[in-house]
């Protein structure tokens, strides 16, 4: 169950970022992650109410509550840096650089949850992975100019504290009910995205969004609240080291919506380097 779940949850995901990607096309990248979190949060809640579990929010440990909370504000920051990298940057590149924090989650489980079964089959797909993605990103010239990369500490930065998540929201989980979970980590991201919009005096700007942008970017927060569900049932009921790889075959999903909205074509080492973050996502996820 836990395997469907995440399949799901990187479906999901994919959709997520073409629908964010025509989200902010002239909308601030600040007040579309504000926007949209109100739309996650709505979806996350209403799952808890249905899965009975609100109850127990005062059964809560504290160990679990810190963890969520600092789970939450490491979604956050990964979402402020994931969405300023996807407004400069072209999809297929920011979206494989984000991926790379499966490495570190990876290796994370191992050292912290001593996921060690199978550990050279997991090496070896994280060693697929990680060159994968160097020729995702690889550096185009056109005109005899080299593209600077403008977006990629971003993009870095994005898949760090996507790591950090993962980690920290399965320890933050261990003892209460996933959807209540994602619920608080929402109210988290929620809250620190609404004081940078404020604290950027970019407030006044959302009376100004274009309806159609605003549209995609509920559309995307509605795609992010499903693919959250997903994720973090999955994550608490099964091995993060193959989850992560799973949930990170989204880029299939986003890299062929790229092409067919944005016509972001793929250079022959970068779809190489797609095959080889596929062999090995698969590799773990099967064998593993």
């Amino acid at each position: 169950m836990w395997i469907s779940a995440a399949v799901l949850s990187a479906f999901f995901a994919g959709i997520t970022t073409i629908l964010a990607k025509c989200g902010i096309k002239k909308t601030d990248s600040d007040i579309a992650i504000a926007i949209r979190t109100f739309v996650v949060l709505f979806f996350s809640l209403a799952m808890t109410f249905i899965a009975g579990s609100f109850k127990d929010l005062t059964a809560i440990s504290s160990k679990s509550f810190v963890f969520l909370i600092l789970s939450g504000i490491s979604t956050g920051a990964s979402w402020i840096c994931y969405f300023k990298a996807l407004s400069v940057g072209d999809v297929h590149k920011v979206v494989s650089v984000d991926k790379s924090s499966t490495v570190l989650s990876i290796i994370l489980a191992i050292i912290i949850f001593n996921e060690t079964n199978h550990l050279a089959v997991k090496l070896i797909g994280t060693a697929l992975l990680t060159a994968g993605i160097f020729l995702m990103v690889e550096r185009r010239e056109e005109s005899g100019i080299q593209e600077k990369p403008r977006w990629i500490i971003h993009a870095v930065l994005s898949a760090v504290f996507a790591a950090l998540t993962s980690i920290l929201a399965k320890i933050g989980m261990e003892d209460i009910e996933s959807n209540l979970g994602t619920a608080i980590r929402t109210f988290i991201v929620l809250i620190m995205a609404w004081i940078i919009v404020f604290a950027k005096g970019k407030q006044k700007q959302v009376k100004k969004i274009n309806k159609k942008e605003l549209a995609f970017i509920c559309l995307s927060g509605a795609a992010t609240g499903a693919s959250w569900l997903c994720y973090y049932y999955a994550i608490q009921n099964g091995v993060v080291s193959v989850v992560v790889p799973i949930d990170k075959l989204s880029i299939i999903v986003s890299i062929t919506f790229s092409y067919i909205v944005f016509r972001e074509r793929l250079t022959k080492s970068a779809f190489i380097g797609l095959c080889l973050m596929i062999i090995g996502t698969l590799i773990m996820a099967i064998w593993a």
